[in-house]
This record gives C-alpha cells, structure tokens and sequence, in this order.
C-alpha cells in the first residue's frame, strides 16, 4: 500500500484559505450616539495630560510669567476708564470706573479666553489629530484649564480692588456662578462649531478677531446698559452676553440685578448653542484627520 504523506501546516491553512474569513467594517457613529462621554472618561490621563502642557507653555519663556493675567485686564481697564469715564463721562453706578469697567472685563476675557481656546484646539494639534486616535472632544475640553487659571487670577485682583476701595458684596453675588456658567456654556457652543468650521475653512481664524473686537464694544464691558438710550436698550438686551455680563459685575459690586429674567433666556439660548456646537463638532469629526 502506497502511503501519502501530508504535511499537517500546509492542511490546516489550505482549510483556512477554503473557509470565508470574517470581517469587520468600522463605520462612524451617527446621531447623539457619537457622544460617548465615557469614551472620554477613559482619556482622562491624555486630558490632564494636555491641560498640564497647555499651563506650562502658556507664558514660557515671557519676563513677566502670570503676571501678564494681571496686566492686561489692568490696563485696558485704565484705558476704558480714561475714555469712557473721563472724557465721555458715563456713569459707573457710583463706583469708580476702573473697578467698574475692571469687573466688566473679568466677564469678557473669560469668555474670549475660552472660545479663542476651543475655536483653534484643533488646527493648533493637527499633528495630533492626524497620526494618534482619541476622542476630538478631548481638546477642547483640555483648553478649559488654562482660561480658568487665569480667570482665577484675575478674580483675586478683583477681590484685591474691591478691597482698596471697600466694595462689599451683597446677596446679588449669589448670581455670579449663574453668569459664569452661562459665560461658559456659550462660548464652548460657539467655540465648538467654529473649531469644527475652522478645519476646513482656516479664514476663520481671520475673521474671528475682527468679529470679537466689533463684539466687544457692543457689550457692556466698559459701560453698563442704562446709559444706552431706551429706543435702543432692545438691540442690547438681544446680545446673549449682556445679561450675563450685567449680573456678573452686578454680584461683585454688590449692586441689585434687576433682570434676572433676561438671564434666564440667555441661560436657554446658552445651552441651545452649547447643544448645536456639540452636534456640529460631533457629526463634522470624521473629516478631522483627512481635512486637518
């Protein structure tokens, strides 16, 4: 009898070829599914991770370190005090106007601060995106960190001026957390949508400056919205930033916010921006790595 000899590998991947082997395709996930929080619980190290980097590069290799979080809300409030208290001469509510216009700023740079922060998170790690895998929402979350440190800052000069000048809060503070929540909730909404806007249109980044200057003066930074005239008062009370704007120096001067209805809906509009930003930033995600 004539015996064949089979070599077991060549059997076991002849049966292997012969057989369908499964696969998977990966698809992106589509809606609110997208929006998988515990996928970014899982990068927190990664999170912490580029929020630590963000603190230490921020004012690297500047004299002035973390000073400078004091000095430019300094001058420009010294700067808007000249201008609008003593040669426009408007009303600071019986303050004086560099406290007045100091508390103003402190509302205002936290929310450029944050939507400057999260509209350029993703051009400005493009190495990131391109070449390592993790959640998007990662970075403009870890951006957070360093606009509260310095807001942190800035309030503790706050705190110190309102010392010099005996300023004692009332029970209005109760609504600066309200006005700061807002503050946040509208500029990561924002910021979101024109991070995600921003990949593949980069003049964005051109426009946004000019739009956050034409932005500033139509807020009440510098003034306070009762000495706009009555026929126009509505126009303000349409900028979603004002009545947070408002409560918050209204908390720390210990003066009376009396529209906390306005709040109210700036609170609304705030969430639905924040809820439109997440969607847009979500559903644009896909073309991040292959735009960017």
């Amino acid at each position: 009898m004539n015996e064949t000899l089979v070599n077991p590998t060549v059997a076991v991947e002849s049966a292997s070829a012969s057989r369908p082997q499964p696969t998977l395709t990966i698809r992106p996930a589509s809606g609110w599914a997208a929006l998988n929080l515990h996928e970014i619980w899982s990068f927190r190290d990664l999170l912490l991770s580029l929020a630590g980097r963000d603190l230490k590069i921020r004012y690297k290799q500047t004299a002035l370190g973390v000073l400078w979080v004091v000095l430019q809300p300094l001058l420009a409030a010294g700067v808007f005090s000249f201008v609008f208290g003593a040669v426009a001469g408007l009303s600071s509510d019986g303050v004086p106007y560099l406290v007045f216009s100091f508390a103003g700023l402190l509302g205002w740079n936290f929310f450029s601060n944050v939507l400057g922060k999260v509209s350029s998170c993703l051009v400005g790690n493009a190495h990131l995106i391109s070449k390592v895998f993790f959640p998007r929402l990662v970075l403009p979350i870890s951006g957070l960190g360093s606009c509260v440190v310095d807001f942190v800052v800035g309030l503790a000069l706050m705190v110190v001026l309102m010392g010099c000048y005996r300023i004692v809060p009332t029970g209005s503070v109760l609504w600066f957390p309200v006005a700061v929540l807002v503050l946040i909730a509208l500029a990561m909404g924002v910021g979101l949508w024109l991070a995600a806007l921003m990949v593949s249109y980069r003049d964005v980044s051109y426009i946004l400056p000019v739009l956050m200057n034409i932005l500033l003066y139509a807020s009440p930074v510098a003034y306070s919205v009762a000495v706009v005239p009555a026929k126009l008062r509505w126009v303000y009370l349409l900028n979603p930033l004002t009545p947070p704007l408002e409560a918050m120096r209204s908390g720390l001067l210990g003066k009376p916010f009396g529209d906390p209805g306005a709040l109210g809906i700036s609170a609304l509009v705030a969430v639905a921006m924040l809820v439109f930003g997440l969607y847009a930033f979500k559903r644009m995600e896909r073309k991040f790595a292959d735009v960017i």
